[in-house]
């Protein structure tokens, strides 16, 4: 399966660099976009889960490096205030 790594610039400038176990999280994002915290979250969601599911139909197990990911995006938005916008950089194979 596929994976690959995006970038994401916070709120306060800081960049971190995401894992995939799978390139559908191509369909949740666009390059150099930004979102506002509830979307960039709901797409996180949407990608990491699809990603992890398809682990799941693969390997008959979800990943958890895909929800670990997830987690890890939910605590870091966590520090910012809800109107706060997230930059999508890029994705990275």
């Amino acid at each position: 399966m596929p994976e690959l790594h995006f970038s994401i610039e916070w709120p306060d400038g800081t960049t971190e660099t995401c894992y995939s176990p799978s390139t559908i999280v191509r369909d949740h994002f666009a390059s150099f976009t930004s979102y506002p915290m509830a979307e960039f979250l709901a797409r996180s969601r949407a990608g990491l889960t699809a990603a992890s599911e398809r682990v799941r139909a693969r390997y008959g197990a979800p990943c958890s490096l895909a929800l670990g990911q997830l987690a890890r995006i939910e605590a870091a938005a966590s520090r910012f205030p809800a109107g706060s916008v997230v930059v999508f950089k890029s994705f990275k194979e």
